[in-house]
Order: C-alpha cells, then sequence, then structure tokens
C-alpha cells in the first residue's frame, strides 16, 4: 500500500488483464499483417499507370487516412452490418478496423520506397532482359523493402497503441478489459497505470527488435 492506492491488489487482476494483452497481440499481429498486404497491393496501385487501379487505391487510401479510426472502428462494427445484414463478432471487427487503417498508411510507406529508388534500376533490369514485373519482383521491391523497415516499425507501433480504441466496440483487448477491473472495483489508478505498462513494455520491444533489424540489415 502506498498512501491510498493498493499497487499489491494489481496481481489479483493479472490473469485478466494477460488476457487483454492476448487479444491486443492477435489483433494487432494478425491485423498488421493483412495491413501490410493491403498496403503492398494499393501502394502499388498508387504508382500504376492504369487509372482505374490508381484512383482506386487513391480513393482507398484518402479515405482511411482522412478519416479517425475510432470513427472507422464504430462505422465497422454497428453501421456496416446494417448494410451487409450481417453482424461480425467484435474481434474480427478489431482485426477488419486495424488491417484498413494500417493498410492506408502502408500503402503510402511502400509508394515512397518504391519511388524512392532510382529509375535507373529499372531500365538495368529490363536491359538484362527482364520484363518490368520481373524487375520490379527482383530488382526494385529488395530495395525499397530495406528502405520501409523503419517506418513500417513506427506504423506498427501506432497501429498496436490503437487497439485501445477497439474497447468502444467491445473488443476484450487491454484497454477494456482495465476498463472493466476500474468500473467494478474502483481502482482507476493502479489498473490504469499497469494498463500503460503493459502498452509500454510492447512498444519498447518492438523497438529494440527494430533496431536490431536495422543494424543486422545496415539501414541508414
Amino acid at each position: 500500500m502506498i498512501g491510498r492506492f493498493n499497487w499489491a491488489g494489481v496481481v489479483d487482476f493479472l490473469p485478466q488483464l494477460f488476457t487483454g494483452l492476448y487479444y491486443t497481440l492477435l489483433i494487432s499481429i494478425v491485423g498488421l499483417l493483412i495491413g501490410f498486404i493491403l498496403g503492398a497491393i494499393f501502394g502499388l496501385g498508387r504508382i500504376s499507370n492504369n487509372k482505374i487501379v490508381y484512383g482506386i487505391s487513391s480513393v482507398y487510401v484518402e479515405v482511411i487516412r482522412g478519416t479517425p479510426v475510432l470513427v472507422q472502428a464504430i462505422w465497422i462494427f454497428f453501421a456496416l452490418p446494417l448494410i451487409t445484414q450481417y453482424n461480425m463478432e467484435s474481434v474480427t471487427a478489431g482485426i477488419v478496423v486495424i488491417a484498413l487503417n494500417s493498410g492506408a498508411y502502408i500503402a503510402e510507406i511502400v509508394r515512397g520506397a518504391v519511388q524512392s529508388v532510382d529509375k535507373g534500376q529499372m531500365e538495368a533490369g529490363r536491359s538484362l532482359g527482364l520484363d518490368q514485373r520481373q524487375a520490379m519482383r527482383y530488382i526494385i521491391w529488395p530495395q525499397a523493402f530495406k528502405r520501409m523497415i523503419p517506418p513500417l516499425g513506427n506504423q506498427f507501433i501506432i497501429s498496436i497503441k490503437d487497439t485501445s480504441l477497439l474497447s468502444v466496440i467491445l473488443v476484450p483487448e487491454l484497454m477494456f478489459q482495465g476498463r472493466l477491473i476500474a468500473a467494478n472495483h474502483f481502482n482507476a489508478v493502479e489498473i490504469y497505470t499497469s494498463v500503460a505498462v503493459f502498452y509500454l513494455a510492447i512498444t519498447l520491444t518492438l523497438s529494440f527488435v527494430l533496431r536490431i533489424v536495422e543494424r543486422r540489415l545496415d539501414i541508414q
């Protein structure tokens, strides 16, 4: 007991907090994996010469980047079922939100990284007998991906923290569990501080891993 706060009592709620941590990591990992695929597709679409592909990619990126993730979560969980007549489970909806949101930002990362590669690299590949797709796969993409790693790491950290907003659609992630415990046991200071420590531990660990990766790949 420090003052009137019972920090030792937090131990009793660790199983519930670890349950929230599980869902936070599950939604983050799955959502970001799907988001990376979406980002790669729409990022390349943003530099496509096909006007339809470019238009669709641009609309997706601008709409998602132009609306708050909280609004996206509420719309997908509460409004979309009224249109599709299909109700998603909260965890599924959370994954969709993180995937769509991160995908739009990753698309811009992909676009910027690909465009940063010297155009002479593509011409060199074509001169070696590669078609445009092969030159992109074997020459441009490896160089671009190396340059994507630092901004991708930042986006991953942002998306992990964004999962805390999913408590509004009843996803049983870390913040939701913290709010539930605090509301039932009136220990907001101890619980919300513990939740913050959990998020800090996740982001610091990810930052440490990313620094190792950057050093291994000699990313300047």
